[in-house]
């Protein structure tokens, strides 16, 4: 390529920033009630759909940008509404049976499925949206769209739809009710309104109004719902009783210490529509002992393990809640932060014979929604008990309790202005307060996101400020400040966006966030080019290069580096014709002053650059045999020749659209890794060369006998080991020397082993039962094992601990209620 041809193209590139295509006017849908009665079972024959709007004539998306559907594939879909709710049908035109994709995946599975959905922006503020989905075979998901958050699926909410399957494609309706949809007060409104269909086996994405993969936002190009008349919600209360039995046994063999207990419980889950707009959701007496286990890790990095929240209560309609993520809700039922000082406050004849790894929950509530205006608020409470080990004398086996955890209360509240062009400002504070000497935090933030008219340029930022009250020596508040700047090209082929990010060293938002370090500060971009019109081999392309520059942003005492670390990433995706992707990516990080690996302040770890590469396949997961995998590699530069490698596959076959079984396979071994391992108190800090081995195994099988009914297996087997091989003592200019006389034994090797097998029957709308069976196995020795077969021999071996639990819960409408007492 000459000078003239990177002339050329570097001014396409500047061409770009500036110009737009003009932004077609929205389709709009006239709205149009029906006061006649319908079935909602799939087959269009009522006589009111012959009232409704149609919508027909999609527009390709996905790969092939702004094609019309053919008329052989094309879809008819039928709008309007009454007094009660919403009713969305339609037919979608394949030609034959066999192109309709198809999978029992259970509610909110996605699964192998053609699908279709409706997504309403009732506020039209092309922020905030809910999406109603419906399968061929009559599985339902749906969820909150949000322009931050983007899809939140563990919304739920309870509305009813039929599917039928023909020759010639398939059918569906839908009815949701307004109690399943939240809207303002005026009589006659406008909603944002778009429709979706998704063929699986082509990938092709259509919508009614179009869709510019190139432009930001999919709320922003929606279309227009006009003239909603005189549509009131009704008084929305719900209850969701809930009875749990469990059993439980582990192999204690300790005197005065049962190895089978019981437990019967029963509590409720509580939605009341306060107005229009706001909901009220409490759990009283909440249990999660049904959730999937944690994918525990042998964790060799200073910060915690960050888990993913799988309790209901937590994940549905939380968006609100993610703004600033200043939110971490494991934070709220979780370890108990004193539950390790139990072994330093025992005697001589005594030991720790029960320390409870989670804090109960006692209750937790939670109002969110949105006014007319685009004010939304959002506030949560909870409660936790006060948390208990158990020390027993061994010698005349009386106990006595050790607190591991006070009462607590943990609050947030979130207010959310939307404005104008898709933009937004938002306050957000944080609390948790312990009873008791323990420390208390607060954690404000006002955050600000705008974009322009025409939705290309952005700029936005935060500015947060903590206060730990309690934990100072001298008894004074302990106030921190943190912000965030960012700037951007959000539209268009070419998008970049340069940020700057500081915490000076008292701020800290991890007593209800996750949070791992402060004092520095850093800038970074990040850079993309992408290709969305199918050409040659691929359907789409995407490009990006980012960077960032860390240092600290106050000096540590005794220390004068500040620099942390720099690096430049370079990433390739592509899709093929053939609905395969493939991806790769090289960076290189240049030397490194690591602050937080020597465990203590006043110290830090320097090590050499080093280079990162790697690439990932995956095919087509429409097909019954699919698969993926992925290899990365990282090399150190001049310092003890450090490699570390890990690759995965994952394979997933599809029997029919009841059966699948999934395998996923990860191997991360690292030789000549330099870690800390050991420390006094931090008078001498000791650090290892080491080879470390990391094995994940999961197997994943699905049967669903219905729609309604499923049953999931998955087992996983996680091993770990530490294998030292030299010793270093770390010196105060960042380096290591040799160290000869160290002689304890810090090798580790780990495994956990967890199994979940989980029944769910719907056996009525929003009402379930639940049968699961969960057995967990956690092994640990200094003694190093590296055959696999014999780590995994021995953890099937020792002692288990096997729980299984029945849960029934049972949805009550108010309404519903209130109808079949008046018709009895």
């Amino acid at each position: 390529m000459n000078y003239k041809t990177n002339l050329s193209f570097a001014g396409l590139l500047l061409l770009s920033l500036f110009v737009n295509a003009q932004t077609p006017s929205p389709l709009e849908l006239s709205a149009k009630r029906t006061s006649k009665s319908l079935k909602i079972d799939g087959i269009l024959n009522d006589e009111a759909w012959k009232d409704a709007a149609i919508m027909t004539n999609l527009i390709e998306f996905r790969p092939k940008v702004g094609a019309v559907e053919s008329p052989e594939t094309k879809t008819v879909t039928y709008l309007m509404y009454d007094d009660e709710g919403i009713y969305f049908g339609g037919y979608c035109y394949e030609r034959t049976r066999d192109s309709i994709a198809t999978e029992l995946s259970g509610r909110d599975g996605f699964g192998t499925n053609d699908y279709v959905g409706i997504i309403f922006d009732t506020y039209n503020d092309k922020q905030n949206g809910f999406e109603y989905f419906v399968t061929p075979l009559n599985e339902q998901w749906d969820a909150k769209m949000s322009t931050n958050g983007g899809e939140d699926f563990s919304w739920s909410a309870v509305w009813k739809s039929g599917a039928v399957i023909n020759d010639d494609g398939w059918s569906f309706e839908m009815f949701i009710p307004y109690s399943a949809i939240r809207f303002g007060k005026k009589n006659v409104q406008n909603w944002g309104l778009n429709i979706t269909r998704r063929r699986r086996k082509t990938e092709q994405q259509f919508t009614w109004n179009p869709i510019d993969p190139n432009k930001n936002g999919f709320l922003t190009q929606e279309g227009l719902w006009t003239g909603i008349t005189n549509i009131k919600p009704p008084l929305r209360l719900q209850f969701s009783p809930y009875l749990s039995v469990y059993a439980n046994h582990f192999p204690y063999n300790t005197p005065g210490v049962e190895n089978l207990t019981n437990n019967i419980t029963g509590g409720m889950d509580v939605k009341y529509g306060i107005n229009q707009a706001f909901t009220l959701d409490a759990t009283l007496i909440p249990d999660f002992g049904q959730v999937q286990s944690d994918n525990q890790v042998l964790n060799l990095t200073p910060f915690e393990v960050k888990f993913n929240e799988n309790r209901p209560f937590f994940t549905e309609g939380t968006d609100l809640f993610s703004k600033g993520n200043l939110f971490y809700s494991r934070r709220i039922g979780g370890q108990p932060i004193h539950m390790y000082d139990a072994y330093n406050n025992i005697g001589s004849n005594e030991k720790v014979i029960i320390n409870p790894t989670e804090s109960k929950l006692m209750n937790a509530t939670k109002i969110s929604g949105r006014m007319q205006h685009g004010l939304g608020i959002g506030v949560l409470n909870a409660i936790t008990k006060p948390q208990y080990a158990t020390i027993e004398d061994v010698n005349n086996k009386t106990q006595r309790e050790y607190q591991t955890n006070p009462l607590t209360n943990y609050n947030i509240l979130v207010l959310d202005q939307t404005l104008k062009n898709n933009s937004s400002v938002s306050l957000v504070n944080t609390n948790v307060w312990r009873n008791g000497p323990d420390h208390d935090a607060n954690v404000t933030a006002g955050l600000f996101n705008f974009n322009d008219k025409k939705n290309m340029w952005n700029v936005g930022g935060k500015a947060a400020a903590s206060v730990l009250f309690g934990r100072a020596a001298d008894g004074n508040p302990e106030t921190g400040y943190s912000s965030q700047l960012y700037f951007g090209k959000t539209s268009g082929r070419f998008n970049f966006n340069v940020w700057q990010e500081f915490t000076d060293t008292e701020y800290t938002s991890n007593d209800l966030g996750y949070f791992t370090n402060n004092n520095f500060l850093d800038h970074g971009f990040w850079t993309g080019y992408k290709w969305t019109e199918p050409k040659g081999f691929y359907n789409r392309i995407f490009m990006n290069v980012n960077g960032r520059y860390s240092r600290l942003y106050s000096p540590v005492t005794g220390i004068g580096e500040k620099y942390q670390t720099s690096r430049i990433n370079y990433n390739l995706n592509i899709q093929s014709k053939k609905l395969w992707w493939a991806g790769s990516f090289i960076a290189y990080n240049f030397k490194e002053n690591d602050f937080y690996e020597p465990r203590f302040y006043g110290w830090y770890f320097s090590h050499g650059s080093s280079m990162n590469f790697g690439g990932w396949f995956e095919s087509n997961y429409a097909k019954k045999y699919s698969f993926s995998t992925e290899a990365f590699a990282r090399k150190f530069f001049n310092f003890y020749d450090g490699v570390s490698l890990e690759m995965s596959m994952r394979q997933n076959y599809r029997f029919n659209q009841k059966l699948t079984i999934s395998y996923w396979l990860t191997f991360a071994p690292k030789f000549n890794n330099m870690g800390f391992t050991y420390s006094d108190n931090g008078t001498e800090i000791i650090f290892a060369r080491r080879k470390v081995n990391a094995v994940e195994n999961v197997i994943n099988t699905k049967y669903n006998f219905t729609n309604k009914m499923g049953l999931n297996f998955r087992l996983r087997h996680y091993y770990s080991s530490v294998d030292n091989k030299d010793f270093f003592t770390l010196m105060k200019n960042g380096g290591l020397t040799p160290n000869s006389t160290f002689n304890i034994n810090t090798n580790q090797n780990v495994n956990f082993f967890n199994i979940d097998m989980v029944y769910t029957w719907q056996f009525a709308p929003g009402s379930f039962l639940n049968i699961v069976w969960k057995n967990a196995v956690f092994t640990f020795d200094d003694e190093v094992e590296q055959s696999y077969i014999k780590n995994f021999s021995n953890t099937i071996q020792a002692d288990q601990n096997n729980n299984i639990s029945l849960k029934v819960i049972y949805f009550l409408d108010y309404l519903q209620l209130k109808k079949k007492k008046l018709n009895s």
